[in-house]
């Protein structure tokens, strides 16, 4: 497999980015003060990445963490010759290997970008210095990981569920934006489930409907 280049390497962007997308998310959680706004606005690049290409490979060390201005994003580990789809996320979203930026470690999954995407990139250590700089920042980030605990609480209980139809329904029910957008393949592997049984839950779920 062809190992991924740098984020953003060759479609970095040298003007000042447009952080707003990312401060409107953040003051959701609590409100930002303007050092912190200033620390983000000198501390986070703007980067294009093209659809397919991986972002992070296994066993690298993740050093980014992402927040997703446009497009779709997976995490993805390998088992033989099939890839498993553990998230998707999209706009409004941040992206990272979690155990591999807290733990300095080797990543044990891959970073794909699904769709052309529009990122803005924040490098570890940046991040580790805001911490200290303004410990409100603290706050948001316990709750900003809280929202991602409950989405992986919802992605382990899918995988529990042992009836393909039931796996698809709670799909649904927190994610039907994706159902159009994204590959069946990429939905498929998400499920743990294959196409062809994918294919045949859609067409009787829509029949029913």
């Amino acid at each position: 497999m062809k190992q991924p280049e740098p984020p953003g390497s060759g479609q970095q962007h040298p003007h000042a980015p447009d952080i707003t997308p990312l401060l409107t998310v953040l003051r959701q959680f609590h409100p930002l003060s303007s050092g912190i706004e200033t620390y983000l606005k000198e501390h986070i690049s703007n980067s294009t990445v093209r659809k397919r290409k991986l972002m992070l490979k296994e066993g690298a060390t993740c050093e980014h963490v992402y927040f997703i201005v446009k497009g779709a994003i997976r995490g993805y580990t390998r088992e033989g010759p099939k890839d498993i789809t553990t998230w998707i996320n999209v706009e409004d979203q941040l992206v990272s290997s979690i155990f591999g930026l807290n733990q300095r470690s080797p990543s044990s999954e891959n970073i794909q970008a699904l769709e052309n995407c529009e990122l803005l990139v924040m490098k570890y250590d940046d991040l580790e210095a805001l911490y200290e700089l303004y410990p409100e920042s603290n706050l948001i980030a316990r709750k900003l990981l809280q929202v991602y605990y409950g989405d992986a609480e919802r992605r382990a209980f899918i995988a529990r569920l042992t009836k393909a139809e039931n796996k698809y329904r709670h799909f649904l029910l927190h994610h039907q934006s994706l159902s159009n957008r994204i590959p069946l393949k990429y939905i498929a592997s998400y499920l743990g489930m294959t196409l062809e049984t994918l294919s045949r839950v859609r067409k009787k779920y829509s029949s029913k409907l």
